[in-house]
């Protein structure tokens, strides 16, 4: 019993040493703000999924309720079940995925060019890659619109990934470059003593030294693809075709509106979004921060 009250008091001790100091009251202050920022921004994924688990009933009843009472996962059995949303969800993997390796091949190989070699005007490519990033998407539909239509690309699964790995490649152009610019040449040069060729180099000695910043321009890239909404819906004129963000107006009716089961398709829609997050936050922010240093 001795031993367990000097260590409350010792812990009581500690946590009035700590608020009665500056930094500690600094530190406190600090964290009590954190916390409350991260419930601003995690109440709305809170609210729409414990509003995807409540009955009809409920869900429309007089009394507002934060959690939900009557327990149930059909809302979500009525996505799951439909196949139509299973489609969709096909849909919304594949603009990602194919996105991504877009993205990965033509950007890496773009960014390893531009920052390991003297390219004449590169100023000007990564000015209009520059460009190319401030350019909305409504201004590039007409001309990828013509262009896909004379390819014969109009209702296929390529065309939304294609239009809109056009925006994530001179993103993962600029966010590469810094990071091949830094990269040691003394790295370069021992590997070419050792026997290795370029493309081994590059593959064996660049890739693991960058893959920080090659982890966080395929997350985005997968994201770009998953939450595009714009480039499907144009050149998709099939029902068949489009992702998941294009379809979730189906549970809006003459006859009202299905809440509970648009917050379960919403769910659906942000759960891989904050998986990837939740498992590859470390990479993104250093990836981030790491390739944007000065040239």
């Amino acid at each position: 019993m001795g031993e367990e009250r000097i260590k409350k008091w010792t812990r009581k001790e500690r946590f009035l040493h700590l608020f009665n100091s500056h930094e500690g009251r600094r530190e406190l202050i600090n964290s009590i703000i954190a916390i409350i920022i991260a419930f601003v921004f995690l109440f709305p994924i809170y609210w729409l999924i414990q509003i995807s688990f409540k009955s009809d009933a409920e869900t429309f009843g007089k009394i507002l309720t934060y959690f939900p009472h009557e327990f149930t996962v059909d809302p979500w059995l009525m996505n799951l079940q439909d196949r139509t949303f299973l489609l969709s969800l096909r849909n919304s993997f594949m603009n990602g995925f194919i996105t991504l390796a877009l993205a990965l091949v033509f950007g890496v190989l773009g960014a390893y060019g531009m920052g390991r070699y003297k390219v004449k005007g590169s100023n000007i490519f990564m000015l209009v890659f520059l460009v190319a990033q401030m350019l909305p998407a409504s201004l590039n539909l007409t001309p990828l619109y013509l262009v896909f239509s004379r390819l014969g690309l109009l209702g296929s699964f390529f065309a939304a990934p294609l239009a809109i790995a056009c925006q994530s490649i001179p993103f993962a152009v600029i966010t590469l470059r810094p990071y091949f610019k830094n990269v040691p040449v003394v790295l370069d040069e021992a590997a070419r003593l050792d026997g290795c060729g370029t493309f081994r180099a590059f593959f064996n000695i660049m890739i693991p030294t960058v893959k920080t910043g090659i982890i966080t321009i395929a997350v985005i890239s997968f994201l770009n693809g998953w939450n595009d909404l714009v480039y499907s819906m144009t050149f998709n004129v099939s029902a068949e075709r489009r992702p998941l963000t294009a379809n979730i107006h189906k549970f809006q009716t003459a006859y009202g509106t299905k809440w509970n089961c648009i917050m379960a398709y919403g769910a659906i829609l942000v759960i891989p979004v904050i998986l990837i997050f939740i498992f590859l936050q470390k990479y993104i922010i250093g990836g981030l921060t790491a390739g944007a240093v000065k040239d």
